[in-house]
């Protein structure tokens, strides 16, 4: 019987950086004001979001990703045709097939990589650092670029006063390479189908497409209260995991970057797990807006640019959303 031969990839990985980019046009909750019966101070109060960014009609999914991963790239000091995968998470590319990834490497030069995108909702970028982390410790490519990307202004009903003021559009990147001492903790993620209608889109393409024009375009939708209590309790027993199965505590991180979904569940998760004052928090969401996919990498790139966390910090990221799904690790900051 013949023998298939082993990989020989890195014995570890690591993040060797990261790029974000922004849509010019920043959105203020007086705009949303315009069509929802609310205020200002309730919006700050139920969320912490102050304003987040729209994406104008040349500012694509693709578009995004190009520029957030041409920054990660010089980050990394990575050259695009060393890059042998790129991963997109999104559920925001409205074109089915083919794959926004391969757009994404023709543009950025890389040459003949693997490219796919995957849809995992707000934990999404946890998924594709997963599989990136696998791809280079077993050798299929030695450089991998995850991309976090969204456009969620195309997916909001400006008329839900539960949603309208909670979704921004953004691209996060990061180079994912070899490493000579483990710098990306084992992954915890699952998910949790009986629980799929939480959050979820309001009417399903093919129906939207079979309907009279005129119809309102499928949107975003979730129930607040369960999504809060399940991520606030939940989620924070998936991150301790994560800090259990890479073998440190609270007192070892230096900082913490959950998805950015916002402000309340993150105090409160920061209050459920117990960190330590000396933990920097992410708060991206405030300025940003809840990015989905792209918000950890968002984040953990406006942390590093500020100052606020520095290179060879460790840090425990945590993404979950809708399906409902959830990604949690701990890795070492580029």
């Amino acid at each position: 019987m013949s023998k298939i031969k082993p990989a020989k990839g890195s014995p570890y990985a690591r993040i060797l950086g990261v790029g974000g980019y922004r849509p010019t046009r920043v959105v203020p909750n007086e705009v949303i004001l315009e069509t929802i019966d609310s205020s200002d101070e309730w919006i700050r109060s139920r969320s912490g979001i102050a304003t987040r960014h729209w994406a104008s009609p040349q500012e694509t999914v693709a578009a995004m990703s190009v520029e957030a991963s041409g920054k990660a790239l010089a980050d990394a000091g990575v050259a695009p045709e060393q890059i042998g995968a790129v991963i997109v998470s999104t559920v925001s590319h409205f074109k089915q097939t083919p794959a926004v990834a391969t757009e994404i490497a023709h543009r950025i030069g890389a040459v003949k990589p693997a490219a796919f995108d995957i849809s995992a909702g707000c934990a999404g970028f946890g998924y594709g650092l997963t599989l990136a982390k696998g791809m280079v410790v077993e050798g299929s490519a030695e450089y991998v670029l995850v991309i976090g990307v969204e456009r969620l202004s195309d997916l909001t009903d400006l008329e839900d006063r539960a949603t309208a003021f909670l979704f921004g559009d953004g691209a996060g990147a990061v180079v994912v390479g070899p490493s000579d001492e483990p710098a990306i903790g084992p992954t915890v993620w699952g998910s949790e189908g009986d629980k799929s209608d939480t959050i979820k889109q309001t009417v399903p393409w093919d129906e939207y497409l079979g309907k009279d024009a005129g119809e309102k375009f499928p949107a975003i939708t979730q129930e607040g209260q369960a999504v809060f209590r399940w991520a606030v309790f939940e989620m924070a027993k998936v991150a301790q995991q994560a800090l259990d199965a890479a073998g440190i505590t609270a007192e070892d991180l230096d900082v913490f970057i959950p998805h950015q979904a916002n402000m309340r569940i993150i105090d409160s998760m920061v209050k459920t797990l117990k960190l330590p004052e000396h933990v920097t928090v992410a708060r991206d969401v405030e300025t940003t807006g809840n990015t989905s996919a792209a918000s950890i990498p968002l984040a953990m790139e406006r942390l590093l640019a500020t100052g606020a966390a520095k290179s060879g910090d460790t840090a425990l990221v945590i993404g979950f959303g809708a399906g409902l799904v959830y990604a949690a690790t701990v890795v070492t900051l580029p």
